[in-house]
């Protein structure tokens, strides 16, 4: 009985941890907004870099400037309340970082630009493999 009990306590905190993550109209949580992924960039960069603060106004300039071009370049018509926008396309997100990243590597010194690459990659969002893949955000890549 204590066995069925401790099962029964146990599948209402999952079912309960599930609906938190999303909202009240079964939606998942909403994206951070640009400010707010601009405050996590500098955040992230103030703990693990030493910029001066010419080097941090203008990184964050370039930023700024990423998630704004990122948000004029995701489609407008999929802007219908039931669904999220759809993502902006690989090759325009590919275009709008390598001219973010030109812009930051113009104001960094070669070994603090190393570091700051490694520090992108670990900030860049993690996004869910296609249906059918097996690779999710917490699975390592394959090995050939």
């Amino acid at each position: 009985m204590k066995k069925q009990m401790l099962v029964a306590v146990a599948m209402l905190l999952i079912a309960g941890f599930a609906q938190a993550q999303a909202d009240q109209n079964g939606r998942p949580p909403k994206p951070p907004t640009p400010e707010e992924r601009l405050k996590h960039v500098s955040e992230e960069l103030n703990k693990q870099m030493e910029l001066t603060a010419m080097q941090k106004e203008k990184i964050l300039a370039a930023y700024k400037v990423f998630f704004a071009d990122m948000e004029k370049n995701k489609s407008k018509d999929a802007m219908q309340p039931p669904l999220p926008p759809p993502p902006v396309s690989k090759e325009i997100a590919d275009k709008l970082s390598a001219e973010r990243d030109a812009k930051v590597k113009a104001v960094l010194t070669a070994a603090q630009y190393q570091k700051y690459v490694e520090i992108e990659k670990k900030m860049r969002p993690k996004h869910p493999g296609k249906p059918g893949d097996d690779k999710g955000p917490n699975q390592p890549p394959m090995e050939d």
